[in-house]
C-alpha cells in the first residue's frame, strides 16, 4: 500500500523549526510595485488613461509605482490620474491607505510614505445622446 503525502498542511517538524533555520523569502521589487498599482487602481476614482506616443495612441495604464527602501520601511512613490470631480484629498488618503495595507497584508511589509503624485484629472464620459 502506498501513501500521499498532504503538501498543505505543515509537518511537525516544520512548526517547531525557526523560521530562520527554514530559509529567506525575498520578494522582488517588482512584485511590489506590481501588488501596489493593483491597490491603487482598485480605488473607484482612481481612472485609467490613454498613453500616448508621438500622437498615436498606445494603450491605457493606471497607476504607476516606483517602490523604495527596505522591506519593513518602505517609500512608494505613485503617478495616477483621478475622476473628476472627486474630492481630491479624501481620495488620496483612501489610496495611502489602501496601497499600504495591502502591502503588509500580502508581503508583510511595512510602509513608511506614499507619496502620490496626482497626474490627471479626468471628467466623466458624457452620456450617449440619443439621436
Amino acid at each position: 500500500m502506498t501513501g500521499t503525502l498532504d503538501s498543505t498542511k505543515p509537518s511537525v517538524e516544520d512548526e517547531r523549526t525557526e523560521p530562520s533555520h527554514r530559509g529567506k523569502l525575498r520578494i522582488d521589487r517588482s512584485v511590489l510595485r506590481k501588488i501596489a498599482e493593483h491597490a491603487a487602481n482598485l480605488e473607484p476614482d482612481c481612472v485609467r488613461v490613454g498613453r500616448r506616443v508621438a500622437g498615436i495612441g498606445m494603450g491605457e495604464h493606471g497607476a504607476a509605482a516606483r517602490v523604495t527602501g527596505p522591506d519593513q520601511q518602505l517609500h512608494v512613490h505613485l503617478d495616477l490620474a483621478l475622476r473628476y470631480p472627486a474630492p481630491v484629498t479624501s481620495t488620496v488618503r483612501a489610496i495611502r491607505e489602501r496601497v499600504g495595507g495591502e502591502l503588509d497584508r500580502v508581503a508583510g511589509c511595512r510602509v513608511a510614505s506614499v507619496d502620490v503624485r496626482v497626474t490627471a484629472l479626468v471628467p466623466h464620459p458624457p452620456a450617449p445622446r440619443v439621436e
